[in-house]
């Protein structure tokens, strides 16, 4: 499973791709405000430092329209960023109708907002390179986002579908886990939940005692 890091602020890109473990990044017009970047030219500089950072891993740049027209104008703007960027689509008739353009132009393009296996289907036929599920908005909802995520992958695997399933909206490191277990082709979340996987109590009073241990031989 490749790891992507939710997030529009450097710093912790940086972070998590000095961990060795970053495959790719996600944003989207929240995490871009929340970072105080503010129109389409500083939004633009801002995918293409992710880039850079990131150096071979898929940044997903999100559009802000809902019409096919804008939706096709602005991804073909954010993917002659950088050869890396993946053009985040809503899923809405005519953002299926936009990934399937992109696809038949060499785009490649991530559907966002999945909260059901049919969307995840249509995306998946026309062409999306990723489809998005947000599994923690849907165990908010009082519903399974895993139960989802499993769902995706046995439909994907039984028709021979080669989009990949890249879970979003993961609240912990415990989703991370049971992503993992569900068939997720990729995990994006917030830096604080990678890190939780380092974290075990017993790793903690583990280490504690071979460091007190250590101290005798100095």
């Amino acid at each position: 499973m490749k790891y992507f890091i939710d997030t529009a602020n450097l710093n912790q890109i940086k972070e998590a791709h000095d961990l060795g473990i970053l495959d790719g990044v996600t944003t989207n017009p929240s995490l871009m405000a929340k970072e105080g970047i503010k129109g389409e030219e500083a939004v633009n500089a801002h995918y293409q430092a992710i880039c850079e950072i990131v150096d071979g891993g898929d940044v997903s740049a999100e559009v802000v329209y809902t019409d096919f027209k804008s939706i096709v104008e602005q991804g073909k703007k954010l993917a002659a960023l950088h050869k890396n960027i993946v053009v985040k689509v809503p899923m809405i008739p005519d953002g299926i109708k936009a990934i399937k353009w992109f696809t038949d132009n060499g785009i490649r393009t991530n559907c966002t907002l999945i909260f059901s296996a049919g969307q995840a289907m249509l995306a998946a036929k026309a062409g999306a390179a990723y489809v998005s599920p947000f599994i923690g908005r849907i165990d908010d909802s009082g519903w399974d986002g895993i139960e989802l995520i499993q769902q995706i992958a046995n439909i994907y695997a039984i028709q021979g579908i080669k989009t990949e399933i890249l879970a979003a909206s993961i609240r912990n490191a415990l989703h991370i886990i049971k992503c993992a277990e569900a068939g997720a082709n990729v995990c994006t979340c917030p830096l604080d939940s990678i890190l939780g996987l380092t974290k075990h109590p017993l790793t903690d009073i583990g280490l504690a005692k071979f460091m007190e241990d250590a101290k005798k031989f100095a």
